[in-house]
């Protein structure tokens, strides 16, 4: 647990937690511990090879949108609108997209509170939706429902883009958390033992991810006209999924 004094500051001192907190983050993605590299290369060629017109994009928690910048690069995009709670990623965020020639739009809140309201207002359209590794936040009902919200804002060949962890099959949440953080302490091994807890600690009260088959029913119930996985990673459980309106 974190002693009292830590505790103060991080409750007095949001700046200074994010600050920590985002030093933690772009080491792994400096080392590639979750595969980010091999995930945002199968997206920029989804996005070179599905969309030969113009398209929009809403990108749901989109952080500092580093790794989507660059799967954006020679797209036909002409139009993102990214959402995230994180003002200081949001800001970040805008100097990582100016290198793409399109409209660009950034929005503070919560996006399975944001999500509805686009949706409401009907003047809301997108030809791609993409999270990564945001909706295995949300609870089981809150996920079924926001993927059905979100068909709702699809052109009628869009899809949805789901870049997340998954659970296995047989996998209840414990099994897979015990799994995965093994996985973290064997394979992160530059972490020093500060930041493996940030991220256990994270991981623990934070992660809720689905099955596949689970996702792969949600799917079938707001009758996605296809679902497939375009990329699988055993070892970190990271999954390429695609719902096709």
């Amino acid at each position: 647990m974190l002693n009292s004094k830590s505790s103060e500051d991080t409750a007095f001192k949001p700046q200074e937690f994010f600050n920590a907190q985002w030093k933690v983050y772009q080491k792994v993605l400096d080392k590639n511990y979750m595969g980010h590299r091999e995930i945002y290369s199968t997206l920029h060629e989804f996005l070179l090879g599905y969309f030969q017109q113009p398209f929009r994009m809403l990108d749901l928690g989109c952080g500092d949108a580093s790794f989507t910048a660059q799967a954006l690069l020679n797209s036909t995009i002409t139009s993102y609108q990214g959402i995230d709670l994180s003002i200081p990623a949001l800001e970040i965020a805008k100097d990582n997209m100016a290198k793409i020639q399109c409209y660009t739009t950034f929005t503070q809140g919560d996006f399975s509170q944001l999500v509805p309201e686009l949706m409401l207002s009907q003047q809301n359209s997108f030809d791609i939706i993409l999270t990564s590794f945001a909706l295995h936040h949300l609870s089981l009902e809150q996920k079924d429902c926001i993927i059905g919200q979100m068909k709702n804002l699809l052109t009628s060949n869009g899809v949805f883009i789901l870049i997340d962890v998954v659970r296995k099959e047989a996998e209840d949440r414990e099994t897979y958390l015990t799994r995965y953080l093994e996985g973290v302490q064997k394979y992160w091994s530059l972490l020093t033992p500060q930041e493996y807890f940030m991220v256990a600690n994270h991981i623990s009260s934070s992660d809720f991810p689905e099955t596949q088959q689970t996702l792969y029913e949600i799917s079938q119930k707001y009758n996605f006209t296809r679902f497939d996985s375009l990329y699988y990673n055993p070892l970190n459980a990271t999954q390429f999924l695609c719902f096709y309106r």
